[in-house]
């Protein structure tokens, strides 16, 4: 896709499930065709540079110019009477594009930073999209390709007709299927052809690519029963205490999307939970969406989390007692490996 003139690939899926890994290959890729690429990801952007678009676009057109080594030039290309989104656009054709003697594939990470800023996102994203139909008819912009990378749905309204996420070519990363976990343990030396490991695995972890990894590699590096790992998987001494513990961080900054979580864990035909809860729900791996409906994604975060929930203590005081006892707890070493490994 990357390869066509004026391209737009979209990659959408929630957190620990293999975007930045394939956006990795895909720039990769392109280096081998003697394309150009640039990435930039937007969480590495300072809170003050989206107080205004034409901070946010300046900061865009200097990373740009910084990863390509080109001088900046900002000031020449920026003019007021014509605003920020023509001036951006001039600076990307006139000093970026027109320079170039071969593809720039521009790969935009974690876009989810700009949907958090509405008055940005109603701006740039359908700047993005412009930028594409340019393509269709400026051998300018056919130069660029753009890889567009989130984790979550679009809740900032856009007009059908305005949206970068209705166009180009949408690239989901779903869960891990039986076969593909099964080829997955063969390149971790485990033989799972034969037997239900791969099945155990799904039924607990629901396919999720890192879940499934981390249990790879730790049944082939460490040794043990897979029998053995599943049941220890939802305690502090598991394999997953660390993962679980990060979400239980994320719940006591968040305690609406907690809420949220405890119907979901205890409603095991799904519940219907208004669009940006289930949007930012599903953005971190903890549930999926089936039609209007809210599903835990897998057993393991059903049965940690409804345990959990049934304490009867607050969420803090359950939070606080868990990071005690973590504290307590060695990590082990595979897991930077793993960390390692993935990067």
């Amino acid at each position: 896709e990357i390869a066509k003139p004026g391209s737009l690939l979209r990659i959408k899926a929630p957190r620990m499930t293999g975007k930045t890994s394939i956006v990795i290959r895909l720039l990769d890729r392109a280096q081998q065709w003697n394309y150009q690429t640039v990435s930039i990801n937007f969480q590495q952007a300072d809170a003050s540079f989206f107080d205004s678009l034409a901070q946010f676009l300046r900061w865009f057109c200097a990373n740009i110019s910084l990863q390509l080594q080109l001088p900046l030039q900002i000031d020449d290309y920026w003019d007021e009477e014509i605003g920020a989104k023509v001036s951006c656009t001039q600076y990307l054709q006139e000093y970026v594009l027109a320079q170039r003697d071969r593809p720039l594939v521009l790969a935009l990470n974690e876009v989810d930073r700009v949907f958090e800023h509405s008055q940005i996102a109603r701006e740039f994203l359908p700047l993005l999209r412009f930028w594409h139909e340019q393509g269709k008819q400026s051998e300018t912009f056919q130069k660029l390709r753009l890889v567009v990378v989130h984790s979550s749905e679009v809740y900032i309204p856009l007009k059908l007709d305005r949206s970068p996420f209705n166009i180009g070519f949408p690239l989901p990363l779903p869960p891990f299927d039986r076969a593909q976990i099964q080829e997955l343990a063969q390149r971790h030396g485990l033989d799972w052809r034969e037997g239900t490991s791969a099945q155990e695995t799904i039924d607990l972890l629901g396919g999720h690519p890192y879940l499934v990894r981390l249990a790879l590699y730790h049944l082939s590096s460490r040794g043990g029963t897979l029998s053995e790992l599943l049941q220890e998987a939802t305690t502090l001494s598991g394999i997953y205490r660390d993962s679980l513990r990060q979400y239980w961080g994320v719940l006591r900054s968040y305690p609406e999307l907690a809420a949220a979580l405890e119907q979901v864990v205890n409603a095991p035909d799904g519940i219907e939970l208004d669009a940006r809860t289930s949007y930012q729900l599903e953005s971190l791996g903890l549930v999926y969406l089936q039609g209007n409906r809210t599903f835990a994604h897998c057993e393991l975060f059903r049965t940690y989390f409804r345990t959990h929930f049934q304490q009867g203590n607050s969420l803090l005081d359950r939070l606080r007692q868990l990071e005690q006892e973590n504290q307590e707890l060695q990590r082990l070493s595979f897991i930077d490996d793993l960390t390692q490994l993935t990067n």
